[in-house]
């Protein structure tokens, strides 16, 4: 079944993404401080990088800075050396050019999904559709499918992603994975090594796993003549020079990765168990979030907004309320304490 996809509900309903606590601080001006942000699904365990040299903040990124960082990504990702990888501000300014470099009249979202895909292809001019099936998206001339799902997790084996961009690719279609949430997964979990040359682009982002959002930090990979243009219209510098520096550290060190994988692992399980002990069980998750489906998801969200915890709600789904995984011990008692105020 086919739907018009119209993002994430009006501006004056609810914010558009998570990590507004300007506007957590407006609207609940008696909550406690500081306020506990659990609305972004981003690592708690940042990268623990060794400071840039002040050369990356006094000159202007060197392009082979640049071209190093993106060797970096592609091993980090496993993508063959046929596909390019593009380094730009941050994923949402590639989701933001990309429907404008396809210049795709009709565009599907597979699933109720991250709603800026959606509103980049509309804002391009592109008839925009959430899809509920994957073999719906054939019929398009851009598909979307974010892998893992945000907000609710769900999981597209990369072999059939690569059949279908195959697929799309002989009509001169494209398909857009957006693996924001990937990098936990393995490489199993990305199409990144399964990339066919042309059709597919795939979106990387740097900040969510390694707790370091605030960089701005993102990577498309994709076909050689997609990659030239979308380097001409993200222009000369596209990446601040200490985002090259921190994230080539953070690329090669795959340990790093690997252990905190580990621990995040654990951290989830806490959670798991702190929901059920409320009476919620995680109706979606991924490694760096847990969604929650409740009736009165509404009133659990401003209980814990009452009590200084910020989460993220969905005007399109009422029930659902998504949770980032949180730092420790003192931040789950926080939680748990919250979540006990009456009953749910």
């Amino acid at each position: 079944m086919l739907e018009p996809q119209t993002g994430a509900g009006r501006a004056d309903e609810l914010p558009a993404h998570g990590g507004d606590l300007a506007l957590a601080r407006r609207a609940f001006p008696a909550a406690p401080q500081p306020w506990l942000d659990l609305s972004t699904g981003v690592n708690p365990y940042a990268y623990p990088f060794r400071a840039p040299p002040p050369e990356a903040l006094t000159r202007l990124p060197e392009p082979q800075a640049l071209a190093e960082l993106e060797a970096a990504a592609r091993a980090a990702f496993g993508a063959p050396a046929s596909v390019a990888v593009v380094a730009g501000a941050g994923t949402q300014a590639l989701i933001s050019w990309l429907p404008r470099l396809l210049r795709a009249r009709r565009a599907a979202v597979l699933g109720f999904s991250y709603a800026e895909h959606a509103l980049a292809f509309a804002r391009a001019g592109a008839e925009v559709e959430t899809a509920a099936r994957i073999d719906e998206l054939e019929d398009f001339d851009a598909a979307v499918v974010v892998n893992p799902n945000n907000p609710d997790g769900r999981m597209v084996d990369p072999q059939r992603l690569a059949a279908l961009a195959a697929r799309l690719a002989r009509k001169g279609a494209t398909l857009i994975v957006d693996e924001a949430f990937a990098d936990f997964g393995g490489r199993d979990a990305s199409l990144a090594p399964l990339m066919p040359p042309a059709g597919a682009v795939v979106l990387r982002s740097f900040g969510k796993a390694y707790g370091l959002p605030g960089l701005r930090l993102g990577f498309a990979l994709c076909g050689a003549e997609l990659a030239a243009r979308l380097r001409a219209a993200l222009g000369p510098w596209p990446v601040a020079g200490p985002a090259l520096d921190i994230a080539r550290q953070a690329y090669g060190d795959a340990d790093w990765l690997a252990a905190t994988g580990r621990r995040l692992a654990g951290a989830a399980a806490a959670l798991d168990a702190l929901l059920a002990e409320a009476g919620l069980a995680a109706a979606g998750r991924a490694p760096l979030f847990r969604l929650v489906e409740a009736r009165n998801a509404e009133e659990i969200f401003e209980r814990l907004a009452r009590a200084g915890i910020w989460t993220r709600r969905f005007a399109q789904k009422p029930g659902w309320l998504r949770l980032a995984i949180p730092e420790g011990e003192e931040e789950r008692v926080r939680l748990r304490e919250a979540l006990r105020t009456g009953p749910l």
